[in-house]
This record gives structure tokens, C-alpha cells and sequence, in this order.
């Protein structure tokens, strides 16, 4: 059986159907009606599910292919699936989706590809101005003047974002003069602790990259220790022996009533902002020179792209 109709049978086999057999015709002296029936019958009797559900076709007409007409049924008001099915009515295909055009030449696909990769170009340029706007005054790790800006939505909580910190590392090593780094703020709502976590960041940042540097890798190498009721602890924690001011920082991440707290508040909001204005829905997600990378990809995909957009800046 076809697997397409296969799976849409057995989740309407799960439940309660009310009607059952489904389309009956009389189909008298209508040869179109009596098509109808016999094509039918003969579904029910070569896909017996089919048997215990309310099955309706639609009209049979003429296709675009010689000897093929084209047709569809309806199975208990819910699915439709369309077919062909040929002329003297020997044969019926089950289609997945409606036709695809393949008629171009090499040279059409090859022209048509090139634009798509221009718009795409373009399109990458723009996010990644603006995206380096908004990231100007966020701190950053790298070469602060390298061709190749990586950006990083994420949740200091999620486990694939602990991945992708580990890749980053990496990366920064590979590639100490061509890759700069921003992490931006996206902590999710089912993670407790993130957002607090991104908070106490922001007030660190405040104060010095290194303190906020200094957050974000504990965060990441201590993430299964870390609760709601510690993440302000360990942090005061993690930033002893630093050169901010522990009790400024402590207003900042942790009086909630303190305008400190509020504009730090905002600075995450405002991350989240922008990340979910260019597409992202979870974490973590990167931007590289505007071309987004979704989820914790390997070493060897960024390495990918940092190539690619190092041969776009060349054009």
C-alpha cells in the first residue's frame, strides 16, 4: 500500500467513526457514475481499511499526461488524496503532493539557482547589519575587527546550548583572527533558571566583558548544578576574587524592584526581540555574517559557512 495512505489510515483507525462504507451511486445509464462505483469498489477491495471508513471521489477529468486522467477521494470528511489513473482504468497512482514542474533546461536551473543565492546574499547583509547594530555594545570574544561576526542566541539552561558553547570554544580557537563572538539572550520559558541567569549576565556585563565572560562560562560548565533557588548564589560564586563591584551587582541581578534589575530586564527582552524578528524559536541559534544555523550544529558546518561567507566578502 501506498505508505502516505498507509500512515493517514492508521490515525483514522484510532478513533470513533460515525459513518462507515461510504459513497454509494446509483450509477443507472451515467458511464461517469458507473466509473465512479467500479473505481471504488476496487480501491475498498485492494485496501481493505479503506472498507471501515467513509470514502468519497470527487470527479475524474482529464490530466495533463496522455492516457492518464486525474482524480481525487476524501476519506471520512478529513483527508484527500489525489491520483492517476489510467484511460482504460487498468491502473490508479496514488500521488504525495501535486505535480512538479521539471521542465527546465540545465541552463534555466543553473540561472535560476544563482539568483536564489544572490537574494540570499543580500538578505544575509541586511540581517547581519542589523544585527551588528544591535549587538555593538554587547561584549565580545575574538578579534573585535574579524570578517566573520558569530552570533549566538541562547538559554544558559538548555543542554544543546552547553554543545554549542563547547563548539564555539572551539571555533574561536581555529579561527583566532577571522571569528569575533556575541552571545545574545534567549532564555526560554520552560528554563527556570535562564532567565534570572541572563539578568545577573547583563548587571555583570555592566561592569566588564570579563565579568560577563566569566558567567557565561560557569554557566555552561556547571549547568546540572545550577537550580532557581542557586543560580544568584553560585554567580556571586563564580564572580569572587573579580574586579566588579560584588554589592552593584548584586542591586543589579537581584533587587527586583531596583531600576538596576528593570533595565537589565529590558536588555533581555530586547535580545529576544530581535531574535525572534529574524526566525528564532529555540535555542541555540546562530547567525554567521547573517546566515542562520539553527540548533547545535558540529565544528564542521560553521567551518562550512565561514567559508562560504569569507568567498562572499571577496566578490
Amino acid at each position: 500500500m501506498n505508505k502516505v495512505l498507509s500512515w493517514a489510515l492508521v490515525v483514522l483507525l484510532t478513533g470513533c467513526n460515525s459513518q462507515v462504507n461510504g459513497q454509494t451511486a446509483d450509477a443507472g445509464d451515467d458511464p461517469a457514475a458507473e466509473r465512479k462505483t467500479r473505481l471504488l469498489e476496487n480501491l475498498k477491495y485492494r485496501v481493505p481499511q479503506l472498507r471501515e471508513l467513509y470514502v468519497v471521489l470527487g470527479e475524474i477529468t482529464e490530466s495533463d499526461i496522455d492516457g492518464l486522467d486525474q482524480g481525487s477521494f476524501t476519506i471520512n470528511g478529513q483527508q484527500t488524496y489525489q491520483f492517476l489513473v489510467t484511460a482504460d482504468d487498468k491502473q490508479l497512482f496514488l500521488l504525495a503532493s501535486d505535480p512538479i514542474d521539471v521542465s527546465l533546461s540545465r541552463e534555466a536551473i543553473a540561472a535560476a539557482m544563482e539568483e536564489e543565492r544572490q537574494i540570499a546574499m543580500r538578505q544575509a547583509q541586511e540581517r547581519h547589519e542589523e544585527l551588528s547594530t544591535f549587538a555593538a555594545n554587547w561584549p565580545v570574544r575574538g578579534n573585535p575587527n574579524a570578517p566573520v561576526t558569530l552570533i549566538e542566541f541562547s538559554d544558559f539552561q538548555c543542554p544543546y546550548c552547553a554543545r554549542g558553547f563547547t563548539t564555539v570554544e572551539q571555533l574561536l580557537e581555529k579561527y583566532p583572527d577571522d571569528v569575533k563572538f556575541v552571545y545574545l539572550h534567549f532564555p526560554l520559558s520552560n528554563h527556570p533558571w535562564a532567565k534570572p541567569a541572563a539578568i545577573a549576565a547583563v548587571c555583570a556585563a555592566q561592569q566588564g566583558g570579563d565579568a560577563f565572560w566569566t558567567l557565561h562560562d560557569n554557566y555552561f560548565r556547571d549547568q546540572r548544578a545550577i537550580t532557581i533557588s542557586n543560580v544568584l548564589e553560585k554567580s556571586r560564586g563564580y564572580l569572587a576574587g573579580s574586579e566588579i563591584n560584588v554589592d552593584t551587582w548584586s542591586t543589579c541581578a537581584g533587587d527586583v524592584s531596583s531600576d538596576a534589575y528593570k533595565g537589565a530586564a529590558i536588555a533581555v527582552e530586547n535580545s529576544m526581540e530581535i531574535g525572534n524578528k529574524f526566525g528564532v524559536t529555540g535555542t541555540p541559534g546562530f547567525f554567521v555574517n547573517g546566515h542562520f544555523l539553527n540548533g547545535a550544529q558540529p565544528l564542521e558546518t560553521f567551518e562550512a559557512v565561514i567559508a562560504q561567507v569569507k568567498g562572499e566578502a571577496m566578490q
